[in-house]
C-alpha cells in the first residue's frame, strides 16, 4: 500500500503541474502579431496588387488633364508656286486646340476622386488581410494549446494506467495470499476472480482512451501544419517557416461601445468611402461631359516660305509670310453627348444602390460579429467557473482513487470534463479575439494593435 500511496502522490503532483493555469512559464516572444501584420502589409501579394492599382489610377490624372497634342503640318511644293510677292516653296502650320473653360478642371476632379476610390479598395484589401492574418494567428494559438493539453492528458492517462496496474497486481496478490478452508477458500477465489476481471477491464479501457488521445494529437499536429502554411502564405514567405506564438493570450476588450462601433463603421468603412468618392467622381464627370458639348477653340500660326521672283515687282517680293489662325469645333452632333450624360446618370444610380447594399451587408456583419463576441464572452465566463469546480472535484476524487479505490469511470469522466472545459475556455478566448479583429476590420482600424 505504501507503493500505491507514493504513486498517488506522484500522480497528484503531475496533475497539479499540468492542470492549473499559471504554472508554465511564458515563452519569449521573438515575433508578435503586430510584427506579422507589418510583414503582411509589406509582402502580401493581394495588398501589393491593390496598391499598384491605386498607383495606376494616380497616373490617369495627368492623362486626363493634359491638353490635346498640338498639330504640326508641313507642306512643300515640288514646283514653286507663283504668287504676287514671289515664289511660295513651303508651308508650316502649328495648331493647338483648347477645351472649353473648366473642362480640364472637371477631368482633374474626376480622376483624382477615382484615384481616392481606388485607394479605398486598397484599404479594403489590406484590412481583409489583417483580419485573415489575425484569425489564423489565434487559430494557431488554439491548436497549439489543444496539442499541449492533449499531450498532458495523455500523460495523465498513462499515470492512471500505472495506478490501475498497481491496484490490479496488489488486489491479485492479496486475494491469492488469503488462507482458509471450505467456504472461506471459495469466497477468496471468487473475490480474486471478480477483481481480476474488473482490473483487466479498466486496463483495456485506459488503452482505448490512450489510443484515441494519440490519434487526436496526430490530427491536431496535421492541422497545425496546414495552419502554419496558411499563415506563412498570408505574409508571403516560405510555407514551413517557424511561427512564434505566445504561451498565453488574453481576451481583448471591445475598442468602443457597440453603438460607437456601428457609427464608426458607417462613417469610416472603406467600402462606404469608396462609393462616396465614386459618387463625387461621377458628379465631376457630369460637369466635364456638359463642357465637352461646348466648342473647342484652337489657336495657331501658319508660316509660308517665299523665294524672290523675277516676275514680281512688289515690295514684298521674297518675304516670308506669317499668318495667325483661329479654329473652332462645332459640336452639332448632340446624340453622343446626351448618351454620355445618361451613362453617367445610370452609373451614379448604380453606385448609390451599391452603397446602400454594402451598408446593409456591413450592418449585418456587425450584428453577427457582436453576437459572436457576446457568446464567446459568456462562454469564457462559464467555462472558467466550470473549470475551477471540475479541477477541485477531480483533486478530491483522485485522492480517494489512489487511497480508497474510487471508481475509475468517475475519474476518467471527470478528467475528460476538465480537459473539455479547459479547451472550451481557450477556444472562447480565441473566438473573442477573432471577433475583436473583425470589428477592427469593419471600423477600418489600421493601427497595428
Amino acid at each position: 500500500m505504501n507503493n500505491m500511496k507514493k504513486i498517488s502522490v506522484i500522480f497528484l503532483i503531475s496533475f497539479l503541474l499540468s492542470s492549473f493555469p499559471g504554472t508554465a512559464k511564458s515563452q519569449d516572444r521573438v515575433d508578435s502579431l503586430p510584427a506579422y501584420l507589418m510583414l503582411a502589409a509589406k509582402n502580401n501579394p493581394e495588398v501589393l496588387q491593390k496598391f499598384a492599382g491605386y498607383q495606376a489610377a494616380l497616373e490617369k490624372i495627368p492623362q486626363a488633364t493634359s491638353l490635346p497634342d498640338p498639330e504640326l503640318s508641313l507642306e512643300a511644293f515640288l514646283s514653286p508656286m507663283e504668287i504676287i510677292s514671289g515664289k511660295q516653296v513651303a508651308n508650316v502650320s502649328l495648331m493647338q486646340m483648347f477645351p472649353w473653360f473648366g473642362t480640364l478642371k472637371a477631368a482633374d476632379d474626376e480622376m483624382s476622386l477615382m484615384a481616392k476610390s481606388n485607394y479605398e479598395i486598397f484599404r479594403v484589401s489590406k484590412l481583409q488581410v489583417f483580419f485573415e492574418v489575425s484569425k489564423t494567428y489565434y487559430q494557431l494559438y488554439l491548436v497549439n494549446k489543444e496539442i499541449e493539453i492533449s499531450e498532458k492528458s495523455l500523460d495523465i492517462l498513462k499515470t492512471i494506467g500505472k495506478l490501475t496496474l498497481a491496484r490490479f497486481k496488489g488486489g491479485s496478490v492479496t486475494a491469492s495470499e488469503s488462507s482458509g478452508t471450505g467456504a472461506s477458500m471459495s469466497s477468496s477465489r471468487q473475490m480474486n476472480s471478480d477483481y481480476t476481471g474488473s482490473g483487466l477491464t479498466d486496463l483495456y479501457r485506459i488503452q482505448i482512451e490512450t489510443g484515441e488521445a494519440e490519434n487526436n494529437i496526430a490530427s491536431l499536429q496535421s492541422r497545425l501544419k496546414t495552419l502554419t502554411a496558411t499563415f506563412n502564405n498570408q505574409i508571403n514567405r516560405p510555407s514551413l517557416t517557424d511561427i512564434s506564438i505566445p504561451d498565453t493570450i488574453i481576451a481583448e476588450n471591445l475598442p468602443l461601445t457597440p453603438e460607437a462601433i456601428l457609427d464608426t463603421i458607417r462613417l469610416n468603412n472603406p467600402m462606404i468611402r469608396m462609393y462616396d468618392y465614386e459618387k463625387q467622381s461621377l458628379e465631376a464627370r457630369k460637369r466635364m461631359v456638359t463642357k465637352m458639348g461646348y466648342p473647342m477653340i484652337g489657336a495657331g500660326i501658319n508660316y509660308s516660305v517665299v523665294n524672290t521672283s523675277t516676275m514680281s515687282s512688289s515690295d514684298m517680293n521674297g518675304k516670308d509670310m506669317i499668318m495667325p489662325m483661329l479654329k473652332v469645333t462645332l459640336p452639332v452632333y448632340r446624340k453622343k453627348y446626351r448618351a454620355m450624360r445618361a451613362e453617367t446618370d445610370f452609373r451614379e444610380s448604380s453606385s448609390g444602390y451599391g452603397r446602400d447594399a454594402t451598408l446593409n451587408t456591413l450592418e449585418t456583419e456587425y450584428y453577427n460579429t457582436l453576437q459572436d463576441y457576446q457568446d464567446a464572452t459568456r462562454r469564457l465566463y462559464l467555462y472558467s467557473n466550470q473549470l475551477q469546480l471540475s479541477e477541485k472535484s477531480l483533486l478530491i476524487l483522485l485522492k480517494s482513487y489512489g487511497v480508497a479505490g474510487a471508481d475509475l469511470t468517475s475519474v476518467l469522466q471527470l478528467r475528460q470534463q476538465c480537459l473539455d472545459y479547459k479547451l472550451k475556455r481557450i477556444e472562447a478566448v480565441s473566438d473573442i479575439n477573432i471577433s475583436t479583429a473583425a470589428f477592427r476590420q469593419l471600423m477600418a482600424t489600421e493601427d497595428i494593435l
